[in-house]
């Protein structure tokens, strides 16, 4: 297993701690952004994993056109740019090219979203930016052909890259996830990730749908089954959050469940 760098953070390797990246789906506003900046850094720093802090500052896919989508390139970085200086590792979405050299001048690592795991152009300009990449396995692909992206960002000449596990369409409207995707991945020599809660959506309908109970099971089960790192997202306030409601974890729960994943961990590795 290849060891990357993110931002200050050493990710990968054999025997390393499982790194966590949470933060809730999209910036709201800035007290809620630091406070839960704060609060999933402590939690983690108390419990000795790796910590990488996630938040949007634009939505752009949506199922509606009129949902909330965050505060755009400009305003979302100055506040990520805020909590870097937290001195947390930050990490955010890009869904255009042109946005991936103002965000890597920010943030430590560049997320293609899992809707966006083919587009090639964006994939290697996010890679040129020498930043760590982390491409999220489209729900439409198979494990296996992981490697093309792994490809693409090598040819980029960026081997900083880990790849996201979110789950699989299954008919309309559900995801399910096949633990075998994650060891398939590790394969290619990169830390594989599991995002527990965008697993357990519901696509569909003017707003998607999940079921946030079943988050901790399946981060659970994919601990057991070796992934490198979760990928949780985290809200104060799950229900009235603006984005991803239905999936978000109250940011209350999560220290007992990392610490849960972390003796997990211990004892599968």
């Amino acid at each position: 297993m290849k060891t990357i760098q993110a931002g200050k953070l050493k990710l990968g390797g054999s025997r390393a701690p499982l790194f966590v990246i949470a933060g809730p789906c999209v910036i709201e506003n800035e007290a809620m952004l630091l406070r839960t900046a704060e609060t999933l850094a402590e939690f983690c720093a108390n419990l000795a994993l790796p910590f990488i802090f996630k938040c949007s500052y634009d939505k752009a896919n949506r199922s509606a056109a009129d949902s909330f989508r965050g505060p755009g390139l400009k305003q979302g970085l100055a506040l990520l740019a805020k909590v870097k200086r937290l001195g947390v590792t930050v990490l955010t979405d890009v869904h255009e090219i042109l946005h991936c050299e103002p965000v890597a001048q920010v943030c430590d690592v560049l997320q293609i979203p899992a809707f966006l795991s083919r587009q090639t152009d964006l994939i290697q300009a996010a890679a040129r930016t020498q930043r760590c990449v982390n491409v999220k396995k489209g729900q439409f692909l198979a494990p296996q052909d992981a490697r093309n992206i792994i490809d693409k960002v090598e040819a980029a000449g960026n081997r900083n890259l880990m790849l996201t596990e979110r789950g699989s369409s299954f008919g309309y409207n559900n995801l399910v996830v096949d633990m075998r995707s994650l060891p398939i991945m590790r394969e290619f020599g990169y830390p594989v990730v599991f995002d527990a809660t965008h697993s357990v959506q519901m696509p569909g309908g003017k707003v998607t749908g999940g079921d946030r109970r079943m988050a901790p099971v399946l981060a659970r089960a994919a601990v057991a089954a070796g992934c490198d790192g979760i990928f949780i997202e985290a809200h104060p306030n799950p229900d009235k959050a603006q984005s991803d409601a239905a999936n978000q974890l109250p940011l209350r729960e999560v220290k007992s469940l990392l610490a849960t994943l972390r003796d997990i961990r211990e004892v599968v590795s």
